[in-house]
């Protein structure tokens, strides 16, 4: 599936995620947000930008090049529990169980409520627009199942 183009503004600090709404691209908006990187290496919201790289990567099924970006996420904000999370479910996509099992461990130890217990229960917190959803069963939760995340 071919996803839709969503630009980020340029600015360094802008928290836009445009996977969330179901426009998403690896092209023009992973370009914006890689020239939002090389301006400002240093900015706090930095992490936004690796993590939501590494998701459309994903969820296009490059695998190898959402680890890049997710554990880059993972190094700018190592006490998030987001990224850990979608490592898991990357990792175990790569069938390296024993790395997907310890970062959903991290994940589930850094939430700070319980939505890395169960597929439902992380369901409960994510709001998946219809557009991307079957692109969040056939990657993300496929993952963290294959990572241990039981469905109940």
């Amino acid at each position: 599936m071919h996803l839709t183009s969503a630009a980020v503004n340029g600015l360094p600090s802008c928290h836009l995620t445009p996977w969330r709404n179901g426009n998403v691209s690896s092209v023009p908006s992973s370009l914006k947000k890689r020239r939002v990187i090389r301006i400002s290496p240093r900015d706090p919201s930095i992490v936004v930008f690796y993590h939501d790289i590494g998701i459309v990567h994903l969820l296009q099924s490059r695998t190898d090049e959402a680890i890049r970006w997710l554990e880059n996420a993972r190094a700018a904000a190592p006490t998030h529990a987001v990224p850990h999370a979608w490592l898991a479910a990357a990792y175990a996509l790569k069938n390296e169980t024993e790395r997907a099992g310890t970062e959903l461990a991290e994940a589930r130890r850094l939430s700070r409520d319980n939505r890395y217990s169960s597929i439902a229960q992380l369901r409960t917190k994510l709001h998946v627009v219809p557009k991307i959803h079957e692109l969040f069963e056939t990657t993300y939760f496929v993952g963290l199942r294959k990572a241990g995340m039981p469905d109940d």
